[in-house]
């Protein structure tokens, strides 16, 4: 019988043509998740803005806490951005790579050593430190929604147009 040969045949076209398909990833983040983002990032920030406002320090141990965040949040935000363009296949060199996470850890220590040395209460040091995390997550997830759904609908667009 030629039935060994015959399956295996079938089986070798059905590999073939699962190769030359391009999968697309099309599972967009949800309208839910995307909000939860945003609002998170909007809570811990207005938080941690509200907390320095009403902080009874002197206006440049303000500033610095204000620029500690600034700094941090642009710099999850470019290590986030690094990583996604390396898994994307574009092109991203090791110093911009190396100094996006030196920046993104030393905004974090820099925020460590300030609290450590503030003449503020516990549970002050506690705020701020939870609301610059959760600023800090929060960016990333933002920017994270942002590249997944530019880069869903660009595929979309891409295989609608072979079609």
């Amino acid at each position: 019988m030629n039935y060994q040969t015959t399956v295996s045949l079938k089986d070798e076209e059905k590999v073939k043509t699962k190769k030359t398909e391009k999968k697309v990833y099309n599972n967009k983040p949800t309208p839910a998740f995307i909000g939860a983002s945003w609002t998170a990032l909007l809570i811990g920030m207005v938080s941690y803005c509200i907390g320095l406002w009403n902080a009874d320090m002197m206006l440049n141990e303000k500033g610095y806490y204000f620029t500690v965040l600034l700094f941090g949040l642009f710099s999850v935000i470019s290590v986030q951005k690094a990583v996604r363009d390396k898994l994307e296949d574009i092109q991203v060199t090791e110093i911009y790579f190396g100094i996006s996470w030196f920046t993104s850890i030393a905004a974090i220590v820099l925020l460590v050593i300030g609290l450590w040395n503030a003449d503020l209460e516990l549970s002050e040091k506690g705020f701020y430190g939870m609301s610059f995390t959760l600023s800090l997550f929060a960016a990333i997830a933002v920017q994270k929604n942002t590249r997944d759904v530019a880069y869903i609908d660009k595929e979309i667009k891409t295989k609608e147009n072979e079609d």
